[in-house]
């Protein structure tokens, strides 16, 4: 079974970091990509990130770009994170979601959201 879990969520003020993980167990998959996906209250959910395990190639909102860097460890199925320079609006429950659709691309990756994980909570205080 596939399972993804996340963590590293918690209370930040604005300005701070934190770094979110995603583990994947379950598969064994050599082509694949983790996104980062995250849904405020009353808001729609929206991508965050994508990382493609193949080519390294990786997708950032505009909204996060330059305060969020997303990396993996392909050997422990991991994929990272890190959020600077947190604000408030950065205030939402972070999810993380595999595709195994083949083939991954710069174009495709994270487009075929199959496995999800549970979530964990960002809160950033002003």
């Amino acid at each position: 079974e596939v399972q993804l879990v996340e963590s590293g969520g918690g209370l930040v003020q604005a300005g701070g970091s934190l770094r979110l993980s995603c583990a994947a167990s379950g598969f064994t998959f050599d082509d694949y990509a983790i996104g980062w996906f995250r849904q405020a209250p009353g808001k729609e959910r929206e991508g965050v990130s994508c990382i493609s395990s193949s080519d390294g190639s990786t997708y950032y909102a505009d909204s996060v770009k330059g305060r969020f860097t997303i990396s993996s460890n392909n050997t422990k199925n991991t994929v990272y994170l890190q959020i600077n320079s947190l604000k408030p609006e950065d205030t939402a429950v972070y999810y993380c979601a595999a595709d195994f659709r083949l083939p991954i691309t710069q174009a495709t990756m994270c487009r075929y959201l199959e496995v999800w994980g549970q979530g964990t909570l960002v809160t950033v205080s002003s």
